[in-house]
């Protein structure tokens, strides 16, 4: 890595904090609480694999301004539920509150997080630029003992527009007093992290566990964060 680094952003959920294994964690919580079986989801890794394509979804449209976060909500379970065949008047209707309630305390992250942030404290400004939830996002960060880690969390819903805009990015360099030359972001988004990061002008790697085949645009990729052991 050059050596004008001094100060690396990373995306929080799919990147440090493990989303995919903690919403399936509250998810099976709400399947026994709810008995989704007798409701007629014949499996609780059914329901998980349809919500997570569902959600991944919505949340593509979040970030780039078609939804706002009500309608991201509303939407989510509502429609795995729809296309699983359940009957609008059975759809559980505190099932969103419940998850939001339940799944920001849960506190897997990607192997080799703390041994990885550990390591760049000591050498990098570290900072979180998070387009996830004010309230959720706090509350991750807290459970999972992360904060010690960074200067600065940078959330979307504070600044008012979400990444991939210029303006977050913008906004999240002056905060930590830094230049782009001397700026990273390391994120799972190809749009919102990667795309935006180098739209704006600064340098880019792409966190990508599931081995996806690389884009030509994107510079820089790694499958596993203990590969930031090798170049910083």
């Amino acid at each position: 890595m050059e050596n004008t680094i001094k100060h690396i952003f990373f995306d929080l959920d799919h990147t440090i904090w493990d989303f995919d294994r903690n919403a399936q964690e509250a998810l099976l919580e709400l399947y026994d609480k709810y008995d989704l079986n007798a409701l007629g989801v014949s499996s609780a890794q059914q329901f998980i694999a349809l919500y997570t394509v569902n959600n991944h979804a919505l949340w593509a449209m979040y970030h780039n301004g078609k939804i706002n976060k009500e309608t991201l909500r509303e939407q989510r379970f509502k429609k795995t539920f729809l296309e699983l065949g359940i009957k609008p008047e059975l759809i559980p209707s505190e099932f969103e509150q419940d998850y939001v309630r339940i799944s920001p305390y849960k506190t897997n992250l990607f192997d080799g997080a703390q041994k990885v942030l550990s390591y760049l404290q000591n050498k990098y400004h570290l900072h979180i630029i998070s387009n996830g939830f004010k309230e959720t996002t706090l509350t991750k960060m807290s459970v999972s003992n992360l904060n010690p880690y960074f200067k600065n969390v940078i959330i979307s819903e504070d600044v008012g527009v979400n990444k991939p805009d210029k303006a977050i990015f913008e906004y999240a360099l002056n905060k930590a007093s830094a230049f782009k030359h001397e700026s990273i972001m390391i994120g799972d988004s190809l749009e919102a992290d990667i795309r935006g990061a180098q739209d704006f002008g600064i340098k880019a790697i792409f966190f990508n566990p599931a081995n996806i085949e690389k884009p030509t645009d994107v510079n820089w990729q790694i499958n596993h964060l203990e590969e930031l052991l090798l170049h910083f």
